[in-house]
């Protein structure tokens, strides 16, 4: 991991892919050079999979403003390494990984720095099953980029380029086919909806995809995809009073907010009022667990209670994964779940592919909510009720922040703990996660209770140890 700041220039490079701020010199921000060093690796290792093949890459890319300068560059690379290029345009990041599969492609790279301000940007690497790539293919594909050790290709040898501009119908099509997914009950319930997508290619799909569901009456705001983002575009509360505005002016059922690559999901109650990001998974998975009669999921140890909760009044088993996408999706192939994803919004299901992805979520969820037969925030005060509290403690460099942990672990040890990822001690129904930054000298601490001030309380009580800790 790297990471450098030089004149508000940030370049961060990790095992799921580089990301970076636009413009400064090479190695401090996301320069040109840069794009092409990384996607050089990239295709490298595509091709080193099989040299004797002429393999394939999809592109797909959001609406911020350095897109086009990004993919044109990430494109003219990979052809000059001599590999075929499919290029989706403005897509989203479930369409492109369905892409991957469905066009029988060796790869992806899906441009966008998701939930990342306008000035950001970011490649998000895919391998052949349309999924993120390893921890151990991430490193081979770094140490690539560091050595240049890469080869073009000569000019007879160059890879093809080639436009579609149909996966987001493809991708719609397949969610629709989902047995999950009850086009018929959505059309009868009459929904309005609200749709804020943040200027970005959700502007595009989400509507697409509500017409398709059988929604009459959609508001759009904010759905031209500008790259010019309206607001911050990470989908929490304090970034959604636009869309909470819109809901209750409109008279409307629901409102559907999601992030610049529209892999997450949040929602708005009819009053107004946020149905909540953690709810978004705990919804949609209720609504599969029911239709199979139970079954097992996943979330991250920081994703909410609520799930498990579901999960085992419906006989199943509830399973916490470390925190990050690739390590939820390893541990429901591993407990064979039938939904996961994160509390951020993420909802992923096996069915249609091992993916983060909204269009499965307002589907499963517009569902779920014209047969329940009541509003938007009755079905949400019909689950299990929780509060998260997030906090971070400030330490200084000199600290052992993994010492601190092991620390933090010996003095709860009568109490569950998780060492997953961090430090995750429960207590009956509450909890509190601990993780240290990979950048900088700071523990986050994640509580969760059945109320926000109890949440307050725990962390509060933890940070107190930490300090106690430090200070013997």
């Amino acid at each position: 991991m790297r990471l450098k700041n030089k004149n508000k220039v940030t370049l961060i490079k990790s095992i799921s892919g580089i990301r970076g701020t636009i413009g400064g010199n090479p190695g401090d921000g996301l320069s040109p050079l840069d794009i092409v060093k990384f996607a050089s690796a990239y295709g490298s290792w595509i091709i080193a999979k099989d040299p004797t093949k002429k393999v394939t890459v999809v592109i797909g890319r959001d609406a911020r403003l350095s897109g086009l300068m990004v993919n044109n560059i990430v494109c003219g690379t990979l052809i000059g390494l001599g590999i075929n290029v499919i290029d989706l345009g403005l897509s989203t990041t479930p369409t492109v990984e369905i892409a991957v599969t469905e066009l029988k492609a060796d790869g992806g790279i899906i441009l966008t720095a998701s939930h990342n301000p306008k000035q950001w940007n970011a490649l998000k690497l895919l391998n052949n099953k349309g999924e993120f790539i390893s921890d151990s293919d991430g490193k081979y594909i770094l140490e690539l980029a560091d050595n240049e050790n890469f080869t073009y290709c000569d000019v007879n040898q160059l890879g093809n380029y080639e436009q579609r501009d149909d996966l987001m119908q493809i991708h719609i099509d397949k969610v629709l086919q989902l047995p999950y997914v009850d086009v018929e009950a959505i059309t009868k319930a009459n929904f309005s909806v609200v749709v804020d997508a943040v200027n970005s290619s959700g502007g595009i799909v989400i509507p697409m995809l509500l017409e398709a569901l059988g929604v009459k009456t959609i508001h759009k705001i904010h759905c031209e995809p500008t790259g010019h983002f309206a607001h911050n575009p990470e989908p929490l509360p304090e970034h959604l009073r636009d869309l909470s505005e819109a809901v209750v002016k409109t008279k409307s059922h629901v409102g559907i907010s999601v992030d610049p690559d529209v892999d997450r999901l949040a929602l708005v109650c009819e009053d107004g009022e946020m149905f909540g990001e953690e709810y978004t998974l705990v919804a949609v998975a209720d609504a599969v667990l029911h239709y199979n009669n139970g079954g097992n999921t996943v979330s991250n140890l920081s994703s909410t209670r609520a799930l498990r909760d579901v999960t085992e009044k419906m006989g199943g088993a509830y399973s916490a994964s470390a925190v990050g996408e690739v390590n939820v999706v390893n541990m429901m192939k591993l407990t064979n779940a039938i939904i996961g994803g994160e509390g951020n919004g993420g909802v992923i299901l096996p069915e249609i592919h091992y993916g983060r992805d909204s269009l499965v979520g307002v589907a499963i969820f517009l569902t779920h909510l014209a047969k329940y037969g009541k509003t938007t925030s009755m079905l949400r005060k019909s689950f299990p009720n929780y509060y998260i509290s997030k906090n971070k403690i400030e330490l200084t460099p000199e600290i052992d922040v993994d010492k601190v942990l092991v620390s933090v672990k010996e003095k709860y040890s009568n109490q569950p703990v998780n060492t997953v990822d961090g430090v995750k001690i429960e207590f009956d129904k509450e909890w509190v996660h601990l993780r240290k930054s990979n950048t900088e000298p700071i523990i986050r601490i994640y509580s969760e209770s059945e109320s926000i001030s109890t949440a307050d309380a725990l962390a509060k009580k933890i940070i107190e140890d930490i300090k106690e800790i430090i200070k013997n």
